[in-house]
């Protein structure tokens, strides 16, 4: 009796064991997971050819929908365009100096999580967005874009570290005398975002912050909200970066029609 346990046990533990092999080999290694998401990450660009002999990089962003919008923050496209020249905001495709280059207008924004919606004049391999509600600290992420601009070209950096607060977007302030009227509108208007436990750079901002399992867009690198709420109350940045959740580039894309 005492040998058919054993044996029982045996086939259980062999059986567990290969099933758990075969598991991790249909596992997507997290290298592939980066190739697929960089090569739908672009370079946000202005083409201004009296102004610059180069597109001049100005952030990051990465294709939605059907491939024909680009994702972004406000921040980076928020200049007004000179209309006495040619000047337009392009998207960056490629890798080093073999580039493509897809002009784009700003079509829908939403200024207070800082996202702007681009339309492209050609199409991209898009990202999938993530259907879950807000994730929990602790959540494995990592985040792909073009850190301090692209002075030896166009070469995708990518930075892993895992969701470490949920919080609000919000000043603070020791007490309600240091409120100020720009305060308190912030205030009435909270939002809950991701804080980090990865450092992101001048440059990353609207850099797709996606699970490292499967890709998916979980939401967009952002530096402003933290230059202009929290981190505006330190003499010295900690290095803590936020990213704003996918449930607002969702809503953005809902208002085109041919998403």
């Amino acid at each position: 009796m005492k040998q058919l346990v054993t044996f029982i046990l045996c086939i259980a533990f062999i059986f567990a064991s290969s099933t758990a092999c075969a598991h991790r080999e249909t596992e997507t290694p997290f290298y592939k997971v980066v190739e697929k998401v960089s090569e739908s990450t672009v370079a946000i660009a202005l083409n201004s050819p009296l102004k610059h002999s180069t597109p001049k990089i100005l952030g990051t962003g990465f294709a939605v929908g059907n491939g024909n919008y680009v994702v972004t923050n406000y921040h980076v496209v928020s200049s007004v365009l000179d209309p006495t020249i040619v000047e337009d905001y392009v998207v960056l495709k490629g890798k080093g100096t073999k580039l493509n280059m897809i002009k784009g207008s700003v079509v829908h924004i939403d200024v207070q999580h800082d996202l702007a919606l681009i339309a492209l004049e050609g199409r991209l391999k898009p990202l999938e967005l993530d259907d879950s509600e807000l994730l929990p600290a602790g959540k494995e992420i990592a985040f792909t874009g073009f850190p301090i601009g692209a002075v030896l070209g166009l070469y995708p950096a990518t930075h892993r570290g895992f969701i470490s607060a949920l919080t609000p977007d919000a000043i603070p302030a020791q007490n309600a005398d240091q409120l100020t009227a720009e305060m308190m509108k912030r205030l009435a208007s909270t939002s809950v975002i991701y804080q980090l436990d990865a450092t992101a750079y001048p440059g990353n901002s609207g850099s797709p912050m996606y699970d490292v399992k499967s890709g998916k867009v979980i939401g967009i690198i952002n530096k402003v909200i933290v230059k202009d709420a929290k981190e505006s109350a330190l003499t010295a940045p900690s290095g803590i970066s936020y990213a704003i959740p996918v449930a607002f580039i969702e809503k953005l894309l809902s208002r085109v029609s041919d998403r």
